[in-house]
């Protein structure tokens, strides 16, 4: 990368013509920087000895320490250093001016399996789709139908067709991979815990909205080979009470993602002004929840708005069929997960936790986008995540079963 001085005289630009003076706004008259980027970013050739812009010292990310990569020690929540005073660029900056132009997407871990394994991709699609397809008949056969409703929780509710469609489900894949572990919403892990295969299985995703009749909910499903979505399904219902419709969205590590069997791709949108967001809410009132409210109000001041739909699945493939630009969430499960960051990773989008550091799918806190706005993003949600990991809230890895071996 090469910083270029350039002064508000008379002067060339590169590949530009000569720019008048009157042209140029008093704002504009202020020295500028133009970034002259390579095909390899590197924040340490540019900043080598500097010191940060920001107003405060963000604490330190212990997730960013499982890194080993040379950028993401640089980059912290899109945030560069100022550059040094001996250099021939004074001006103090944030990444800000600079990703909108080249996007730090190779940063980010990429959470698709490598492979699939002794199984060909094609062979678990077709199951996967299969039994996702299984499930949402069950429900498309309830929707307008009475609910018979049970609590988890004092709000945390659940039906009998959340059961129902997840016994159609575990009946499909347990016919073709009667060796295979199975963690299912309802269902709990069942299983071979020594087999490479986990099946992570949300019957019924967004069963508050499925109970009163309101868009959106969906059946959602991935396997995952040693820890990693190797392939995804998730069966959305769109519509609403005498117009219910599906729309099926599918994606295998490698291998693109699909809505109906059309490729689909993550919005280009690099700015946050004119993206719309999406986030969720869990059902305990906590920091965690109240950290989220204030997030909500920010995005809402500074974007398109922000909506809450209540289903992680669905959220997130809207963010990889390019109608949002970005979803977050703390709180989640595996289950609500593993489908969605696989299809938003294969239709071009970017995949992390919310303090910026490496994802699984048994991580507490998600943050998916289109790519290009993800260090943007994280410029607010990291440090409101670092900030409760001072208060002590938990950021472990919330669950893997006993005796599974991944490759995370």
């Amino acid at each position: 990368m090469q910083v270029h001085r350039v002064s508000t005289k008379k002067q060339k630009t590169v590949g530009q013509k000569r720019e008048s003076h009157s042209s140029i706004s008093p704002k504009e008259k202020m020295e500028r920087c133009i970034i002259v980027s390579s095909s390899t970013f590197n924040l340490s050739q540019l900043c080598p000895n500097s010191s940060s812009i920001l107003p405060f010292e963000l604490p330190k990310s212990s997730s960013f320490s499982r890194s080993s990569n040379a950028n993401s020690r640089q980059i912290k929540y899109g945030f560069c250093r100022t550059v040094p005073s001996n250099s021939s660029c004074t001006r103090a900056f944030s990444t800000n001016a600079v990703l909108s132009d080249v996007p730090q997407r190779n940063q980010y871990f990429k959470v698709g399996a490598e492979s699939t394994g002794s199984i060909p991709s094609d062979q678990l699609l077709h199951v996967i789709e299969t039994a996702a397809k299984t499930g949402a008949q069950v429900i498309m056969d309830a929707v307008n139908k009475p609910r018979n409703i049970t609590y988890k929780g004092l709000t945390d509710l659940v039906t009998d067709t959340d059961k129902m469609s997840e016994v159609a489900i575990l009946d499909v894949v347990r016919k073709n991979f009667p060796d295979h572990l199975i963690l299912g919403e309802e269902g709990g892990l069942v299983g071979d815990s020594s087999s490479d295969y986990l099946w992570c299985i949300d019957p019924l995703d967004g069963t508050t909205n499925f109970a009163h009749c309101y868009p959106s909910f969906a059946v959602s499903i991935s396997v995952l080979y040693k820890g990693k979505p190797a392939a995804a399904t998730v069966v959305e219902f769109v519509g609403g009470p005498k117009c219910w419709n599906t729309r099926t969205f599918t994606a295998a590590a490698g291998k693109g993602a699909f809505c109906n069997g059309e490729k689909i791709h993550a919005s280009s949108t690099d700015m946050v002004e004119r993206s719309l967001l999406v986030t969720g809410f869990g059902y305990e009132h906590d920091d965690a929840w109240a950290t989220n409210i204030e997030l909500f109000k920010e995005f809402t001041d500074v974007s398109r708005g922000v909506r809450r739909l209540g289903a992680a699945a669905v959220d997130m493939c809207h963010v990889a069929l390019g109608i949002v630009e970005g979803y977050w969430e703390y709180r989640l499960k595996p289950w609500d997960m593993a489908a969605g960051v696989l299809i938003v990773e294969e239709a071009g989008g970017t995949v992390s936790c919310m303090d910026g550091g490496k994802f699984c799918v048994f991580d507490r806190s998600v943050l998916v986008s289109n790519g290009v706005l993800h260090a943007k993003l994280l410029e607010r949600i990291g440090p409101a995540t670092e900030k409760l990991k001072g208060k002590g809230i938990d950021f472990s890895l919330w669950y893997k079963p006993e005796n599974y071996h991944t490759e995370l």
